[in-house]
């Protein structure tokens, strides 16, 4: 007689994912039911340094991008190399695998979104318009998606990190979609701040004690870089003329957005440290 296998039953939500579950419904309902914003993106089109260099029009702010591009592939690459140097010391010395993969899942959105936005950017602020400045808050949801992952990872649970990197992902498409269509900037402002105070919400409790490393991410830096990044973009005008010209806010603020990607890699950093000296510790015994 052949006996049935036993069921296993997914462990049911503790009281963070209860409360990051509620939190996202709320958000969620903000978004449908709060009153339309409107009228805001034909003011937010004009930029105050419109310099072109070479043929290039808004130079500086098409060039600021770059740091975008450059930590989004020196992420891709460590968490590549990370991972590669992992998977042949865990087989050469047959470690446990002590890697944080769904915080490092949704590190690979982050990064990868880093990227996208260096190019959607950049293609925005060649010849700012709303069907360009979609592209551009395209690939900032990616990276909006890849820095609530990481974060649930941290403070909620690994199990819920990728879950909720998906759900931010998809609300920020569909709320650019929404933009695109019907000019409503509610729900884009609900994925941006909405989702920035969930990070914030997240950095002030303790990292979660679940089994298993964490990255070690500092959420109070990615934090602090945003903010800064939006005071930039707020002294756009202001500060192209305290600087005489030189430089406008809004480049800056693609520099400072840009730097919330080191915490990250001082994270992945630490992660490469810490894997090295275990199979250090490893080989050692092994021999």
């Amino acid at each position: 007689m052949k006996v049935p296998m036993p069921i296993r039953l997914q462990r049911p939500l503790d009281r963070r994912e209860a409360c990051l579950t509620g939190a996202l419904a709320l958000l969620t309902a903000v978004a449908f039911f709060a009153p339309d914003l409107v009228g805001r993106v034909s003011a937010g089109l004009h930029y105050a340094d419109t310099r072109p260099l070479a043929g290039l029009p808004n130079a500086m702010d098409v060039l600021s991008n770059l740091p975008f591009l450059v930590l989004g592939i020196l992420g891709l690459r460590r968490l590549h190399g990370l991972e590669s140097d992992h998977e042949r010391a865990a087989a050469a010395l047959r470690a446990p695998d002590e890697l944080p993969v769904n915080a490092l899942d949704c590190a690979w959105l982050f990064f990868a979104g880093l990227v996208l936005v260096a190019v959607g950017s950049a293609f925005y602020h060649l010849q700012p318009d709303a069907l360009r400045l979609a592209a551009d808050r395209a690939g900032m949801a990616v990276v909006f998606a890849g820095v609530i992952g990481m974060a649930v990872c941290e403070r909620v649970s690994p199990r819920a990190g990728w879950p909720a990197a998906w759900f931010a992902l998809a609300a920020g498409l569909l709320a650019v979609a929404v933009f695109h269509e019907s000019g409503n900037e509610t729900p884009w402002a609900v994925v941006q701040l909405g989702g920035m105070a969930v990070v914030l919400t997240l950095a002030l409790v303790r990292p979660t004690p679940w089994a298993g490393r964490a990255m070690g991410l500092k959420l109070g830096w990615i934090i602090a870089f945003y903010a800064l990044a939006k005071l930039f973009e707020l002294a756009d005008a202001a500060l192209f003329q305290a600087t005489h010209q030189l430089v406008s806010g809004h480049s800056l603020k693609h520099l400072a957005a840009a730097l919330a990607a080191l915490p990250v890699l001082q994270a992945l950093q630490g992660l490469g440290r810490h894997a090295l000296l275990h199979n250090l510790r490893a080989a050692a015994v092994a021999a």
